[in-house]
């Protein structure tokens, strides 16, 4: 057939007008075509979104201190790791924030290397831990990933560049903020490349590979056909306004940390460090304890553990992390914002029931877990191994305190079983229980004087003993975290403080609580700053009238309202008007 005889084929335009029609008599105007002549007339539009500058309003000012500071009221030793993290980490987000306000500094660091970390450290030790509590404090986004779900791109597997779109839905599709977020990615240590391995590792070095980009700076586009929650949201998106709308997410301000075990690493580091050393130094070498020499850890040791070059190079940043002793497994235990045994103190309070362990039972709770090898992790085994069998029977009892002794922890069930056969079991633990809240209490005030007097002092709240042992029972009674307590009672002073300038404006002269007075408005139940805005507004209305006559009598320009004046305030401001009046 020539040429002249075949049918003329149509256009793409008039191939997605047919396909149209058709889907049209269908399915009416639910389903339309997104053409290829759409998807490019949008790339360009995308484009020129992409060169928008980073917004203006990036805020950060935490100092690496301060970092470290936060992260010793949770963390137990990993000195040297807290101290490399809160300062790397800190640097890099002052480093991305001075680049937005001074632009002209930020185009002379074209080329600079990101703060990407490299955690090394057994299970157990408190590697994810960090990072999460890190992410909170900074508030930024934060998404986790293993890395052995991942496989290189374009083969069936995870992709490395869903961790990016994952950390824009944790931002709820705020890309000005997932643009600032931390990426974590444990067992990082699975994807070295196997030893005499032969043919593609897509699994391993493919990886590796496909983290290249995104660890350094890509722009990684947020639909892709196989997420279908995303080509519902751009055909929804073009069934509103007719066009096709490309999203993208660069990775040049996203923080990379990756973390794993490494367990043969230490002896690729050993067999280095012996070969370096001789005599006497090298039969001192082979008697230490080889996870000492994961802190002499080189880029030379991790490529012969099997990862790629250019990998290492995009994490510059080294921390390692030391294996847990009983003893500090033991101090986990007496930390006052330690997750275990906080978790299990909310799970019985569920059941109205109050929970107190013996310091004996916490040391022996520290030598079982130490015992299986998993660090901190054991530290949740043992306690919900000893504490089941009373999770379940006690909320059918009678009893509303159980105070956990050694010997439960050896044998829980025999030690439920004298305790149901007591004559009056409610009243069993009840006295020993309010003498371990006590020593609690005094230990919670004590940590919170040491690590938030300065925090507390710096927001006008002088931490006397009265509120610090306030504190320390409002942590014991709502069972919350040191720091969220110190900020619920900064909050409250604000409060104060507040109502002293209102009743100033109110009365005319200048009014303010005495310390004493403050004590008993910080005490009010529940301890909320409604609570507090409340009685300053029956305060202000009993006061109003005597204060005004105050204000016109010569002499008078401020007043210090004591305690008395919140105890007994018509009686106070009667007898303050009298005796002012008859001087």
């Amino acid at each position: 057939m020539s040429e002249e005889t075949q049918p003329k084929l149509p256009s793409q335009h008039e191939i997605e007008k047919e396909i149209s029609k058709f889907l049209a008599s269908r399915y009416g105007d639910r389903v339309k075509i997104i053409g290829l002549q759409a998807q490019t007339e949008t790339a360009g539009i995308a484009g020129a979104e992409r060169k928008q500058p980073p917004p203006a309003d990036f805020s950060f000012d935490i100092k690496p201190q301060e970092l470290a500071d936060y992260l010793d009221e949770y963390v137990i030793r990993q000195d040297e790791a807290k101290a490399i993290l809160a300062t790397k980490i800190c640097t890099h987000f002052n480093r991305v924030r001075h680049g937005i306000e001074h632009p002209e500094a930020a185009r002379r660091t074209e080329g600079r290397i990101k703060n990407n970390v490299l955690l090394i450290g057994p299970t157990g030790v408190g590697k994810t831990y960090l990072i999460k509590l890190i992410a909170r404090r900074l508030g930024v986004p934060f998404i986790k990933g293993d890395a052995t779900k991942f496989s290189e791109t374009g083969y069936v597997g995870g992709d490395v560049e869903d961790l990016v779109r994952d950390l824009a839905r944790e931002a709820e599709g705020d890309l000005e903020r997932a643009q600032y977020g931390i990426i974590y990615i444990d067992e990082i240590d699975k994807i070295a490349s196997a030893p005499n391995r032969l043919g593609a590792d897509v699994s391993r070095t493919g990886v590796q590979r496909a983290l290249l980009k995104p660890m350094e700076e890509t722009e990684v586009d947020l639909r892709v056909p196989h997420d279908p929650i995303s080509q519902i949201e751009a055909i929804e998106h073009y069934r509103a306004t007719g066009k096709r709308q490309r999203q993208v997410l660069n990775t040049r301000n996203i923080l990379f940390i990756m973390s794993g075990a490494f367990n043969s690493l230490a002896d690729i580091v050993k067999q280095r460090v012996q070969r370096q050393s001789m005599g006497f130094e090298s039969e001192v070498a082979t008697k230490r304890e080889s996870s000492r020499f994961l802190k002499d850890v080189k880029a030379e040791d991790l490529i012969q553990f099997g990862f790629e070059s250019e990998f290492i190079g995009r994490l510059p940043v080294l921390a390692c992390l030391e294996e847990l002793s009983r003893d500090d497994l033991y101090l986990i235990l007496l930390n006052a914002n330690n997750a275990v045994v906080v978790g299990k103190k909310l799970d019985f309070r569920s059941y109205a029931i109050h929970i107190q362990f013996e310091e004996e039972a916490l040391r022996e709770i520290a030598r079982l877990a130490f015992l299986e090898g998993t660090g901190a992790r054991g530290l949740v085994s043992v306690m919900e191994r000893t504490l089941l069998p009373f999770e379940k029977h006690l909320p059918s009892t009678d009893i509303r305190f159980l105070v956990v002794t050694p010997a439960m922890v050896r044998d829980p069930r025999r030690e439920l079983a004298r305790l149901l056969e007591q004559t009056s079991p409610q009243d069993y633990f009840q006295e020993r229980f309010q003498q371990l809240n006590q020593l609690e209490r005094e230990r919670l005030a004590a940590a919170i004087l040491r690590g938030k007097g300065d925090y507390l002092r710096n927001h006008e709240l002088i931490p006397t003993r009265t509120r610090l042992e306030m504190m320390a029972g409002q942590c014991q009674e709502e069972i919350m975290e040191t720091g969220d307590v110190c900020d619920l009672f900064i909050e409250l002073i604000h409060h104060v403080h507040g109502c002293e300038k209102e009743m100033s404006a109110k009365c005319g002269l200048g009014v303010t609580f005495s310390e004493e007075a403050i004590d008993r408005l910080l005490d009010l139940k529940p301890r909320r700053p409604e609570t507090i805005n409340q009685v300053c507004k029956k305060l202000t209305a009993i006061f109003e009238y005597g204060l005004e006559l105050l204000e016109h009598k010569k002499g008078v320009d401020h007043v210090v309202i004591p305690a008395k004046g919140v105890d007994e305030p018509e009686e106070y401001i009667n007898n303050l008007v009298k005796e002012s009046f008859r001087l």
